[in-house]
């Protein structure tokens, strides 16, 4: 076994190392309370939309992109504020992506970590308003000075984030989610389908590290390429729990793909293979990793968090 596997392996045993969850409360705490003072509730006509969005933003989850935005210029040695307002301002777009999935328009669904979805606890359009108002935020914090003194720099993240986020990334992949065509995807076509809806912002996440550190190409290339297949094997996890677990674990509604036909990992490979699958993504994004040493074990045992957590 070679040393990369052997860590990978390692990795696997140890998810609920003391360490990493540690790791994960904490900036998961630290970005939770940049959000609070970046989304500070107004009064007036406009309050309402704030409300909204720090429902959303304010609402818990696993904060896994963050953490990977953290972890990743923290191999850079970039101050730990820069990093937490480029974490916060992913955060704000991830939680835009899940306000309008869940709309009915979208996958029509009424629960989203364990509460009410934002169309269901206030209205439709308001929570409309609010995934626009947090997809904007996002660009207004990292177009701040505070987050890196460099223009260039800034203007870097926010070239790479809207092409994650937009039409040949996260949105373009959720286009696809949504045609007729996603029921006769097969297994390259639903990798290719979950690299856009999911892996995108995964990969922005591992990417601003290098950017704010103002890495080298070989550097970003590594980090990318960690994260194209940590993105992939949380899609593979997300099926089997969408196949294994219930609403009452994860939080949100399970087997609405099944219901609906659509193609997924599961369905195409079954529980066991995908799970054999998901297992080796985690050992190739380990590898990926060899370029930092010991710096990057963190990242190592997150890779492994995403396919055994249970939620």
């Amino acid at each position: 076994m070679s040393n990369s596997s052997a860590k990978a392996q390692g990795a696997l045993r140890s998810h609920e190392s003391a360490t990493l969850q540690e790791a994960l409360a904490a900036q998961g705490e630290a970005v939770t309370q940049c959000l609070d003072a970046m989304l500070a509730p107004v009064s007036g006509p406009r309050g309402r939309v704030l409300e909204v969005m720090r429902y959303s933003a304010l609402g818990g989850g696993k904060r896994l992109r963050p953490f990977l935005v953290c972890e990743s210029a923290r191999l850079f040695d970039v101050p730990h504020a820069r990093a937490l307002r480029v974490a916060a301002a992913i955060e704000m777009v991830h939680c835009y992506s899940l306000i309008h999935d869940d709309l009915p328009a979208m996958d029509d669904s009424a629960l989203r970590r364990g509460r009410p979805t934002a169309h269901v606890a206030f209205d439709e359009a308001t929570a409309i308003l609010a995934g626009d108002g947090l997809l904007t935020e996002a660009f207004t914090v990292l177009a701040d000075a505070r987050t890196h003194d460099k223009a260039e720099v800034r203007i870097a993240l926010v070239g790479a984030l809207a092409a994650a986020a937009g039409a040949a990334g996260m949105v373009g992949g959720q286009m696809i989610d949504i045609s007729p065509q996603r029921n006769d995807l097969d297994l390259d076509g639903i990798s290719d389908l979950q690299s856009l809806k999911t892996g995108a912002l995964i990969g922005f996440s591992c990417e601003a590290g290098a950017l704010l550190g103002e890495a080298g190409a070989a550097e970003r290339a590594a980090l990318l390429a960690y994260a194209q297949d940590l993105g992939l094997a949380f899609q593979i996890a997300d099926d089997i729990l969408d196949a294994e677990s219930t609403p009452e674990a994860l939080g949100k509604p399970t087997g609405q793909d099944a219901s609906l036909g659509k193609a997924t990992f599961v369905g195409q490979l079954g529980i066991q293979q995908a799970r054999a699958k998901a297992d080796s993504l985690v050992q190739s994004a380990c590898a990926r990793l060899d370029l930092f040493g010991e710096k990057s074990d963190l990242l190592r045992q997150a890779a492994a968090f995403v396919v055994a957590r249970r939620s």
